[in-house]
């Protein structure tokens, strides 16, 4: 409950600024740009961050842009490469928007780290704590089983240029083109899934006009939050699936009160963690191979330059809490 406490007390007493200041002194300088600032997954994120930098000596921190702006994160990493960072990380807004600012990195010497962005090209490597397609399967099975195949979907994404997100939402449709044939989306994808308000007021839309709205699948970690407060208002709470990725801590009480059905998401924490390692690691210049046992992450598999892990968290009743605890 401690460090849950101290990630919500700073997302309510600040909205992280564009460059955050490095809280450790080290020899090797990393700087990780993340999609937004000020929301609790990466709070979560900034303290993984923070304790490996100050375990391994890292002068390691957070960047965190006031709007999930592509234009913001380029900006940050502009700012990171004149302040010569030896490693910079980033979990991409727009993966393509970001190309030619992180080959101006790589030119000048930065080792370049990805999260959530396996089509990312000018990257020394990109990680995933689980891949992309068994965690859109898991998903669409939840729906599946959640619904029983009946009624028509939703499906909201943090932005329709935002490369995990979007393959993750693959994956989920593709299983239900396969398991649930009768099933249709009823609209194309929401770009929503990163604001709750906006998750919200589109979840009220949607209810408005289709009332055979079976559930929403969200991936981005405020559209469970938007959709479930949107199905509560309208006193739909487990009649209608709210299925999709969140922070435990935010979410907990909608779990409970089931208005969120579930989901499955990985540590942001353990992310934090996992940029500083691999940088770490990349400054040393040591090399990364299929099968090997890395810090943080485990046993991989590496396909091309995507480091693959496999450690999905259950968001669930049973599981919602203690995760919560640890500050997820």
């Amino acid at each position: 409950m401690k460090l849950l406490k101290k990630l919500l007390i700073s997302a309510a007493v600040s909205s992280i600024t564009l460059i955050a200041t490095p809280s450790y002194a080290g020899n090797t300088t990393m700087g990780v740009v993340v999609k937004i600032g000020g929301i609790p997954w990466f709070n979560a994120m900034e303290e993984g961050i923070k304790e490996a930098g100050k375990k391994l000596g890292v002068d390691a921190f957070m960047v965190g842009p006031t709007s999930a702006d592509p234009a913001l994160q380029v900006r940050a990493i502009e700012d990171l490469i004149a302040r010569k960072v030896d490693v910079i990380g980033v979990v991409p807004n727009d993966a393509k928007v970001l190309e030619p600012v992180l080959k101006r990195a790589r030119t000048a010497g930065i080792k370049v780290i990805t999260h959530e962005s396996t089509d990312s090209i000018n990257n020394d490597f990109n990680f995933e704590l689980v891949s992309s397609k068994d965690l859109g399967i898991a998903h669409g099975k939840l729906f599946e089983e959640s619904t029983g195949c009946k009624g028509n979907y939703a499906v909201f994404v943090g932005g329709l240029t935002v490369p995990a997100h979007n393959a993750w939402a693959d994956a989920a449709i593709q299983y239900l083109a396969e398991k649930c044939p009768s099933m249709r989306q009823v609209s194309e994808r929401f770009g929503v899934a990163e604001s709750v308000d906006d998750s919200r007021n589109t979840t009220l839309d949607l209810l408005r006009a289709h009332s055979d709205l079976a559930g929403i699948l969200a991936f981005g970690s405020q559209g469970p939050i938007g959709a479930a407060r949107a199905v509560e208002e309208r006193r739909m709470s487990g009649k209608v699936a709210v299925v999709g990725l969140f922070s435990a801590g935010q979410g907990r009480k909608l779990v409970h009160d089931g208005a969120i059905t579930g989901g499955y998401v990985w540590s942001p924490l353990e992310a934090g963690k996992a940029f500083v390692e691999l940088g770490n690691l990349l400054v040393k210049g040591e090399k990364v191979s299929n099968g090997a046992d890395l810090p943080v992450l485990g046993k991989v598999v590496l396909k091309g330059n995507n480091i693959f892990a496999n450690k999905p968290l259950e968001l669930s009743k049973k599981t919602v809490d203690g995760l919560a605890d640890l500050g997820l």
